[in-house]
């Protein structure tokens, strides 16, 4: 068994509604470790990531801590680096279509507004740290990813961004100050503009390789 810690711990802007990413890699099912606090991979599992140059192997490789290990060796360590992401075009596209189907769903009203407003959050984000694994030297991880990407960094209004992250603290951690009403002709917009962002990004990246 290895225990990694990873993400804002690791990267040092952990914050008081910051969680902290544990990774076990184990062989076999291990019933003392809870599904809810780790992310649980096997071995093989984490070593195809490793040669597919996916996106979270590469998380790891710049940022996690090892914490435990069973044999005494840093496992993901000993492999070295990933293979080079070439995910990018499917991995944005993707998340490209997560934002989508949210942004038409708050259009048109949605009864489920922080939920949608939540996966707005982490279509940004995800679709920032794609961006930035293919096309920068400087990979970024984190809930600040989209704005950690110089000239190409999101630019939306600072409490419209707020509000997303804050939806995404309620949604997956229940954390926070609950929503209160939402103005839509202000929101609305700055939507739009994410969306326009989203597609130069994509289209750089599809541009591109």
């Amino acid at each position: 068994m290895h225990i990694y810690a990873f993400g804002s711990i690791c990267r040092g802007d952990i914050s008081v509604d910051s969680d902290v990413d544990l990774l076990a890699l184990v062989e076999g099912r291990d019933s003392r470790l809870d599904p809810e606090k780790f992310s649980i991979y096997s071995y093989a599992r984490m070593l195809e990531l490793w040669e597919a140059g996916n996106a979270f192997a590469w998380h790891l490789s710049l940022e996690s801590r090892l914490i435990y290990a069973a044999d005494g060796t840093d496992f993901l360590r000993s492999l070295g680096s990933p293979s080079r992401y070439s995910g990018a075009v499917a991995d944005c596209l993707k998340f490209r279509d997560v934002f989508e189907s949210s942004f038409q769903s708050v259009q048109k009203g949605t009864p489920s507004l922080v939920f949608e407003l939540s996966t707005i959050f982490l279509a940004l984000r995800n679709i920032a740290t794609c961006y930035s694994l293919s096309r920068t030297d400087s990979p970024t991880f984190g809930r600040d990813s989209a704005r950690r990407l110089g000239p190409r960094s999101l630019d939306i209004d600072e409490n419209v961004y707020s509000l997303l992250m804050q939806a995404r603290l309620l949604s997956t951690r229940g954390a926070g100050d609950s929503i209160g009403d939402i103005d839509l002709a202000i929101l609305l917009p700055e939507l739009k503009r994410c969306r326009s962002w989203i597609e130069e990004l994509c289209h750089e990246v599809n541009l591109n390789g």
